[in-house]
C-alpha cells in the first residue's frame, strides 16, 4: 500500500487536513511548516491519489484544447506548435483533452464535472455556439487566434491584418506592381485579416487590384500549387505572389519549378506563420512569423488564473507579428 496524508501528517506531527493544504500551495499554511511537509513527502515518494483529490476538490484535473478542426484547414505544424506552448505551461497533474469542434454533433459532453478549464484555438466564426455553450457551463474559457466580439472572454491572437500589410508592402518596396495573393480557406477568420491586409497595402500605395490576382485556396501544399498553376495561366501573369500559409507557399514554388520559371528571379513569393521547413526550401521562404506557440503559452497562463479564480482582463491581446526576410523575393525594376 502507497504512502497517504495521514503518514505524512503522522511523522510531521500536524493533522492530515495541514498536510493536505501544505500539499496543494494554500496560502492557510506558513511557509516552515509547508517546507517541513513537502520534504518528508519527497522522501517517502508520496504520489497523490489524483482521483481522491479530483472527488475533494470537485476537480477533474483535466484541461480541454480545442479547435475549430484538427484537418481542415489546420497544418500539422499549426498544430504541433499550439500543442507545444500549452504543454510547457500546464502542470503535469492536469491532462490535456485535445478535439476539433467540428467532431461533435452536440456539446452535451462538454460539462464543468469533465473539464477544469477550455482554450479554444479558434479558427472561425462559427465555433460561437461552442463558445456561448462553454460560457453558459461556467468553464473557465480563452479564446486564442480569432478576435471575438464578447468583452468578457480573454481573447489572445496575432494582428495578422498588419502582418500581411507589411509582406505586401515589402514586395512593392522592392519594386513590384503585379502582386497576387492565394487565399486561405474562405470560412476562417485569418483567410479575410490577411487578404484585407493585401488590398490595404495596394489601396494605400495606389495600386490597382485585379480581381484575377486574388485566387482561394485552402492552408494547404495541394490549394497552393492548384492555385499557383491558375495564376500562371492568366494572360498578364503576376511577378509577385502573397500566400496566406506557408504551405501554399511551398506548393506555389512548386508550380513555378514545375513551370521552368524560378523563385525569385520570375516570380516572388512571401508566407505566412514561418513553420520549421520555411528556413529549408530552396530558395528559403521568406515569410510573415506568427507566434503561434507563444500566443498558447500567454494562453495557457490565463487559464490557469481563470482557474485559481483570479481577475484577468478580457481586453484583446495583440502579439505582433514579423517580417522575416530569406531568398524568396527579388528586386523587380517595373514601369
Amino acid at each position: 500500500m502507497g504512502v497517504t496524508i495521514k503518514d505524512i501528517a503522522k511523522l510531521a506531527n500536524v493533522s492530515h487536513t495541514t498536510v493536505s493544504r501544505a500539499l496543494n500551495n494554500s496560502p492557510l499554511i506558513k511557509e516552515k511548516t509547508k517546507r517541513k511537509i513537502i520534504e518528508i513527502a519527497n522522501q517517502l515518494n508520496y504520489s497523490p491519489d489524483v482521483h481522491a483529490r479530483s472527488l475533494v476538490l470537485q476537480r477533474s484535473y483535466t484541461i480541454g484544447l480545442f479547435l475549430t478542426s484538427l484537418t481542415e484547414g489546420t497544418t500539422s505544424s499549426f498544430l504541433a506548435e499550439t500543442i507545444r506552448g500549452v504543454h510547457t505551461v500546464i502542470d503535469e497533474n492536469y491532462n490535456l483533452f485535445i478535439r476539433g469542434i467540428q467532431d461533435f454533433e452536440h456539446f452535451s459532453a462538454i460539462t464543468r464535472k469533465r473539464f477544469d478549464g477550455i482554450i479554444l484555438m479558434s479558427q472561425s466564426d462559427i465555433d460561437n455556439s461552442f463558445i456561448y455553450h462553454v460560457l453558459e457551463q461556467k468553464i473557465p474559457l480563452v479564446v486564442l487566434n480569432r478576435q471575438v466580439d464578447d468583452p468578457s472572454i480573454v481573447n489572445i491572437l496575432s494582428n495578422d491584418r498588419e502582418g500581411a500589410y507589411e509582406a505586401v508592402r515589402f514586395f512593392i518596396m522592392n519594386g513590384h506592381r503585379k502582386i497576387a495573393i492565394i487565399e486561405g480557406t474562405p470560412k476562417f477568420r485569418s483567410s479575410l485579416e490577411r487578404k484585407e491586409g493585401y488590398l490595404n497595402a495596394l489601396i494605400d500605395h495606389q495600386l490597382p487590384i485585379f480581381q484575377e490576382y486574388m485566387v482561394k485556396g485552402n492552408y494547404d501544399m495541394v490549394s497552393g500549387y492548384e492555385s499557383m498553376k491558375k495564376l500562371l495561366c492568366i494572360e498578364n501573369p503576376p511577378t509577385a505572389v502573397f500566400c496566406s500559409n506557408d504551405d501554399m507557399a511551398i506548393g506555389a514554388m512548386k508550380a513555378i519549378n514545375e513551370a521552368d520559371l524560378t523563385v525569385p528571379t520570375d516570380i516572388s513569393i512571401i508566407g505566412f506563420d514561418d513553420i520549421g521547413i520555411s528556413e529549408y526550401t530552396t530558395p528559403a521562404l521568406t515569410t510573415v512569423k506568427r507566434p503561434i506557440e507563444k500566443i498558447s503559452m500567454v494562453g495557457a497562463k490565463k487559464l490557469l488564473h481563470l482557474m485559481d479564480r483570479a481577475e484577468e482582463t478580457a481586453e484583446p491581446i495583440f502579439l505582433t507579428t514579423q517580417l522575416v526576410n530569406r531568398q524568396s523575393v527579388a528586386v523587380r525594376k517595373e514601369g
